[in-house]
């Protein structure tokens, strides 16, 4: 790696708020000379739109279209042609401010970019407000206290898994609820958890819904999440 090539920077957004967002992440943002994010194939950036209005005047953007299929092969194509593009633009001495909805290291996009660029270049991370903080706190739901666990579970797992791991966790979360709605709340129901289930969808923007999982709406955007906290700890 040269000595003259530029940072390559993660940085957290944050669930969808413009007003979770850290100082230190505004400020890079805002003094950014390029910025690259991903961006849904032939559709509009979820991340790019957090963060627009501070993105200065003449700031070259690297988008990187993420087709949204089961299949892995396209997504990771479209994360190799996104690394070279950063890759060209940090061999410049540019840095490269790379957005990523949540926080970078969980669940988050950039790693797929971390994998792909960390061994030739400088890379910092910013970290983000996770979406479980942001649905804890708009749900009022404390999760865990002092040596309780807390489980993220991944709404994508078959029904037998999820009944298995949810069995073993004291406190859970469930993410990238989507489509498997219906499967959730069914497993739920059939452990006897439905009634403490906290449904949570697009938490922080301006169709945010927060509500008992039994009363949930049938389909569930992507981002959207179900707690289950911990039953009352028996210090209060």
């Amino acid at each position: 790696m040269s000595g003259q090539a530029g940072r390559l920077i993660g940085v957290g957004l944050g669930p969808g708020d413009p007003d979770l967002l850290t100082l230190r992440a505004a400020r890079l943002i805002g003094g950014a000379r390029v910025i690259a994010y991903p961006a849904l194939a032939g559709g509009d950036s979820f991340a790019r739109s957090i963060v627009a209005e501070l993105i200065p005047d003449g700031c070259r953007e690297i988008v990187m279209d993420v087709p949204m299929t089961v299949e892995r092969g396209p997504a990771q194509a479209a994360y190799d042609r996104g690394a070279r593009e950063i890759s060209a633009a940090l061999e410049t001495g540019a840095d490269v401010i790379c957005l990523c909805e949540g926080d970078p290291f969980f669940y988050g996009s950039f790693m797929y970019l971390h994998a792909r660029l960390a061994d030739r270049f400088t890379v910092e991370v910013v970290p983000g407000v996770t979406s479980l903080s942001a649905c804890a706190a708009r749900a009022g739901l404390p999760l865990v206290a002092r040596n309780q666990q807390l489980t993220v579970l991944p709404g994508p797992l078959p029904a037998a898994d999820l009944r298995d791991r949810i069995g073993r966790a004291e406190a859970f979360a469930i993410m990238k609820v989507g489509r498997h709605l219906g499967k959730i709340r069914a497993v739920l129901a059939e452990v006897g958890l439905l009634e403490r289930a906290v449904y949570i969808a697009r938490v922080g923007l301006p169709d945010e819904h927060v509500c008992a999982l039994a009363d949930a709406p049938d389909r569930a955007p992507y981002f959207s999440m179900v707690l289950v906290g911990q039953e009352e700890d028996p210090w209060l």
